[in-house]
C-alpha cells in the first residue's frame, strides 16, 4: 500500500470524528489514543501516525495545543496488542483510532462506549465489528481497503506475470488472520478458475514464513499470495541474502525487493503488488 493512499484514509479517521466535537473546538485538551499492531521502527507505519498529526491538524486540531495523542505500538503480538487496549482505554480518550483487525478486535473488548475509528481491517462486518458497511452501528465506524473479490485480481495478475505457475499458496498467520473465511473460498475458487493447485499456508513465525517460502522456491511454477493480516505486513520486508534457499529465485536482487503493498507474488524473482493504496489518515 503506498503512502499517499493511505494518506486518504488517514484523512478519512481524523474528518469521521464526530462533527459536534470538531465545531466546538473547547477550551479543553482533547484526548486521542492510537493502537497500531507495528513495531514502533516501522518507517511505513511512523508515515502513517504522522499523516494522520497533519491532517487533524489541518482540521484544526494542534497536538500540544488543543489534543494529546497517545499512541500505543503493538507489533503482531495479539497479547501486547490488548494490553495497550485495555491501557488506553483507562486513559479515557475522546475518541480512539484502530490499525489492522487484531488491534480493533483487542479495543472492542475493552469498551463499547467511546468511538472507535478502524482502519486497515479485512472484513470488519465479518469480525463483527459493525453490522454493516453503511450502517455501522454502535461506537465503531472506520475504513476496510480491501475486498474478498480482489483475490480473482491477484490471481489474474500473478497468472500475467508468470504464465507457468501451476501451484500458489497462500500465506497467513491464523492469529491475526482471525477473517481468513473472508479470503479462503475466493481463493480457492480463482486457482481452480486459473487451473492452479491451491495451497493454504498457515505461519505462525519467522521461521515458518521463511520455510514456506523456501519450500516454494524449490517447486517448479510456484507462486505465493500473502494475505494482508497484521503480521504479514509485519514481516512485508524479505532479505533474500539471510536464507540462501532462496536461491532458487533466478534473480535475488529482484526478489529482496521491499514490497509496497498488502499482497505480494513470487514467482522465481518477480515480485508483484496489487492494493489499494494507503496513506489517508487525516
Amino acid at each position: 500500500m503506498r503512502r499517499r493512499d493511505f494518506v486518504s484514509l488517514i484523512g478519512g479517521a481524523a474528518a469521521a470524528w464526530p462533527l459536534s466535537a470538531r465545531a466546538q473546538q473547547p477550551n479543553r485538551v482533547r484526548r486521542i489514543g492510537v493502537l497500531l499492531a507495528y513495531l514502533e521502527s516501522d518507517h511505513d507505519a511512523q508515515s502513517w501516525v504522522s499523516a494522520f498529526r497533519q491532517e487533524l491538524g489541518k482540521l484544526g486540531w494542534v497536538e500540544g495545543g488543543n489534543i494529546h495523542i497517545d499512541v500505543r505500538w503493538g507489533t503482531a503480538d495479539v497479547q501486547a496488542v490488548e494490553r495497550y487496549a485495555k491501557e488506553l482505554v483507562a486513559l479515557q480518550p475522546d475518541f480512539i483510532l484502530t490499525c489492522s483487525t487484531p488491534a480493533t478486535a483487542a479495543m472492542v473488548q475493552q469498551t463499547r462506549t467511546i468511538p472507535i475509528i478502524f482502519v486497515m481491517v479485512g472484513d470488519p462486518v465479518g469480525s463483527g465489528f459493525v453490522e454493516s458497511l453503511s450502517q455501522p452501528g454502535g461506537n465503531l465506524t472506520g475504513f476496510t481497503n480491501n475486498q474478498s473479490s480482489l483475490i480473482g485480481k491477484w490471481m489474474e495478475l500473478l497468472k500475467e506475470i508468470a504464465p507457468t505457475v501451476t501451484r500458489v499458496a497462500m500465506l497467513f498467520n491464523p492469529t491475526t488472520a482471525s477473517f481468513l473465511a473472508y479470503y479462503l473460498n475466493p481463493f480457492k475458487a480463482a486457482a481452480e478458475s486459473f487451473g492452479m493447485e491451491a495451497i493454504v499456508a498457515p505461519v505462525k513465525d519467522e521461521s515458518e514464513l521463511d520455510s514456506v517460502v523456501a519450500t516454494q522456491a524449490r517447486q517448479p511454477n510456484s507462486g505465493l499470495i500473502v494475505i494482508p493480516d497484521a503480521f504479514m505486513v509485519a514481516h512485508r520486508k524479505l532479505d533474500c541474502r539471510r536464507d540462501r534457499r532462496m536461491s532458487n529465485f533466478s534473480d535475488v536482487a529482484r526478489a529482496k525487493r521491499r514490497f509496497s503493498g498488502h499482497v505480494r507474488f513470487w514467482h522465481k524473482a518477480d515480485i508483484s503488488t496489487r492494493s489499494i493504496n494507503v496513506r489517508f489518515w487525516g
